[in-house]
C-alpha cells in the first residue's frame, strides 16, 4: 500500500529510541513507531534497527552501512554525526563529507533514503552553544539530500520541538512525546496517511521555572549528564559499549499504537 515492504535504521541513540522507553526497561523510539505507521500498510513489511547509542559516524559508516547495503531494503533511515560535532574541536565539514560517502552508496544501490538534520538548540540553555554548530551541519545535510535525491526530516524547524517537555532530563535525548511527533513527521516527508498531528501545541505550563531554579538545573545537568558525556568521548568510550542493535535483522514487526506515549516511561539510559 505505500511501497515500503522492508525498512532498515542506522544511526545512534536516537534512532535506537533514548528514552522512549517501554515497561520493560527497553526503547521504543521513533524509528520503531515509524515502522509500526509502515507496517499497518503492508502485511508483508520487515523491520532491521541497527542503531546503537554513543556510536560515531565512522561506526556507523564502517559497522551498519554495510548491513544496510546487503539486505537492500525498501528504505533506509539515516541519521548520524551528531555525536561527532558534538566533540569539542570536530571538523564538521569532514563529518559531513562522511556522511555523505554512506548517502551515496546507499542511492547508488537504488536504496531510498529519510535523512534527519539536527534540532534547534537554542531553547536547551547549556546545550545552545552548539547552535551554530548544528546550523552548518545541517546547511551540509540539505546539500546532500538534494545532490542524491534523499527526503529530509526537518527537525530545526519543528517547533514542537523548541519546547523542553521535547526532551528527556539528560537533554541529549528526546522525551517519548518528541519520538511520537518525529515519527508522525517521518510519515508525512514519505507521504503515509496518518492520525495524529505533530504540530499539536503542548498544554500551556502553568508556573514557568524562575531563573535561579533554570540555572541551578542547568549546574546538575552538567555535572550529571554534560561531563561524563565529554569525558566517555575523550577516552573513546562509548553508551553502547558491550550492547548489540535491538533489531539486527530484517524481521515482521507487531505494530503497537504509535499515538500511544507511556504514561511513566523511564527516563534515563541505561
Amino acid at each position: 500500500m505505500y511501497g515500503f515492504d522492508s525498512y532498515v535504521a542506522l544511526g545512534d541513540s536516537f534512532t535506537e529510541g533514548l528514552n522512549d522507553a517501554l515497561p520493560d526497561g527497553s526503547f521504543r523510539g521513533w524509528a520503531d513507531r515509524l515502522a509500526e505507521l509502515l507496517a499497518g500498510g503492508e502485511p508483508d513489511f520487515r523491520y532491521a534497527n541497527l542503531s546503537l547509542r554513543g556510536k560515531m559516524l565512522d561506526e556507523i559508516m564502517d559497522e551498519q552501512l554495510p548491513i544496510a547495503l546487503e539486505l537492500k531494503p525498501d528504505l533506509v533511515t539515516l541519521c548520524a554525526g551528531g555525536n561527532d560535532i558534538i566533540v569539542p574541536g570536530a571538523d564538521v565539514d569532514a563529518v559531513a563529507q562522511r556522511l555523505e560517502e554512506g548517502v551515496a552508496k546507499l542511492r547508488e544501490a537504488g536504496i531510498p533514503v529519510l535523512m534527519f538534520n539536527g534540532p534547534d538548540t537554542k531553547a536547551l540553555s547549556v546545550m545552545s552553544v552548539l547552535r551554530g554548530k548544528v546550523a552548518i551541519y545541517n546547511t551540509h545535510l540539505w546539500a546532500i539530500a538534494e545532490r542524491y535525491g534523499a527526503r529530509m526530516v526537518d527537525l530545526w524547524t519543528m517547533g514542537p520541538l523548541h519546547d523542553r517537555r521535547a526532551w528527556s532530563d539528560d537533554r541529549l535525548h528526546f522525551s517519548p512525546d518528541a519520538h511520537r511527533r518525529i515519527a508522525l513527521k517521518s510519515a508525512e516527508v514519505l507521504g503515509i496517511p496518518v492520525e495524529g498531528d505533530w504540530r499539536e501545541p503542548w498544554p500551556s505550563e502553568a508556573v514557568p521555572s524562575r531563573w535561579l531554579e533554570s540555572r541551578r538545573s542547568d549546574l546538575t545537568w552538567t555535572k550529571v549528564h554534560l561531563l561524563p558525556w565529554i569525558r566517555r568521548q575523550i577516552r573513546g568510550e562509548s553508551m553502547g559499549d558491550g550492547l548489540s542493535p535491538k533489531r539486527p535483522k530484517l524481521a515482521p514487526l507487531v505494530p503497537l499504537d504509535v499515538l500511544e506515549v507511556p504514561d511513566k516511561a523511564q527516563q534515563q539510559a541505561s
